[in-house]
């Protein structure tokens, strides 16, 4: 039982207060600079465990349940900001005050801040460990595939597709899925000699759980695994930058993939997965653990960015909606989205806790222990 304590949750409790941390202070920092008073700042949901208040009043706590965390605005009446208390509107300190570009402004530092803590984090990574990246080097080929046919051999390094050149094996996938069933030039270097050789990527048909099917191409090879380069300290904000627009991009393709099916909805995970992974990570050092760190941060900063109510982009869709109109929605608007967001948030939560459940095998040996 120690053992686990101190392999999964403790590692998933420090990973998690530092993003939720970030966050917070983002929505903190510009708060305060547009002059609002804060009330609370709290890492974590429920009762106080330990806390203290500084000298502008504001109370900083942890609270019982770790899973998130709050910064309540003086003006706020709840911690979600949901509701606001309009006889302080004409109290400069108070958060309903402000005018709507400065109460967006605080709305969009949280999920702001994470992007930038993921920069700075992938910045020092990269200048300090190197970049991760994959080299278009040939580890496998599997027999009787394109790549066998054509004579490429294990070993050889890909330098381009169809006079396209080739930095990473990622990229050559992205030259060759495309075009199944077409003659491609390969070029690559063997023993430091420069060959050419035609091939004919095999095609390969997907069929995604709504019957829709995807064409792409394989030539049959596989990695030869991962290297580090590391970047100058000039290069490295603009590499890390790159970085962090991919895995946004990525992450909102892989939803959208979802969506219309053509991936399954079961890599979805909750707090029981991240736990999982962050003691995975952990356990290989420092420089795994600040990577997951700069992902769970860019990830946390994108999803508040959903609009959805309850989250950050609601609030800043609320705003958008009430810049245009000129005045706010409806108390009563405002308050039957936030219990559609509510009933969203909750709902997705359970959905990806089952998940996690499901790929745990906890459900299953609970069907066992049942029957």
């Amino acid at each position: 039982m120690i053992g686990t304590l101190f392999q999964y949750i403790v590692p998933f409790l420090i990973i998690l207060t530092v993003v939720v941390f970030v966050h917070e202070y983002g929505h903190f920092r510009v708060a305060r600079a547009c002059g609002v008073r804060v009330d609370v700042f709290s890492v974590g949901f429920g009762p106080e465990l330990l806390g203290w208040t500084d000298r502008h009043g504001t109370r900083w706590k942890f609270s019982a349940i770790p899973l998130g965390g709050y910064v309540k605005m003086h003006g706020d009446l709840d911690a979600a900001s949901a509701r606001s208390d309009q006889t302080l509107a004409a109290d400069r300190t108070a958060f309903p005050a402000k005018s709507v570009g400065q109460r967006a402004a605080i709305v969009f530092a949280g999920p702001a801040a994470n992007f930038l803590f993921a920069i700075l984090a992938l910045t020092f990574l990269f200048v300090v460990s190197g970049r991760p990246f994959t080299p278009p080097v040939v580890g496998q080929v599997v027999e009787s595939s394109p790549a066998a046919v054509a004579g490429i051999l294990p070993g050889d390094r890909i330098t381009a597709v169809d006079g396209t050149p080739v930095e990473s094996f990622e990229q050559l996938q992205g030259l060759v899925s495309p075009r199944p069933g077409e003659t491609v030039e390969v070029t690559l270097l063997r023993d430091g000699d420069q060959l050419t050789l035609p091939l004919v990527p095999e095609l390969t048909e997907l069929t995604d759980r709504f019957g829709n099917e995807h064409r792409i191409g394989r030539i049959g090879i596989g990695s030869s695994g991962i290297e580090f380069r590391r970047s100058s300290i000039l290069s490295a904000p603009v590499e890390a930058v790159t970085e962090t627009w991919k895995m946004v991009t990525g992450t909102l393709a892989g939803l959208w993939e979802m969506i219309v099916g053509a991936r399954g909805t079961q890599e979805l995970g909750g707090p029981i997965r991240i736990a999982q992974m962050s003691g995975e990570i952990s356990q290989d050092g420092l420089v795994p653990a600040i990577w997951f760190t700069a992902v769970l941060s860019i990830n946390l900063g994108l999803i508040n960015l959903f609009p959805i109510p309850m989250l950050d982009g609601g609030h800043l869709v609320m705003y958008a909606a009430e810049a245009i109109r000129g005045r706010p929605l409806a108390e009563r608007a405002q308050e039957m989205a936030f219990r559609f967001g509510l009933a969203m948030v909750l709902s997705l939560m359970v959905f990806a806790t089952w998940n996690d459940l499901v790929n745990l095998k906890v459900i299953e040996f609970l069907k066992g222990w049942v029957s």
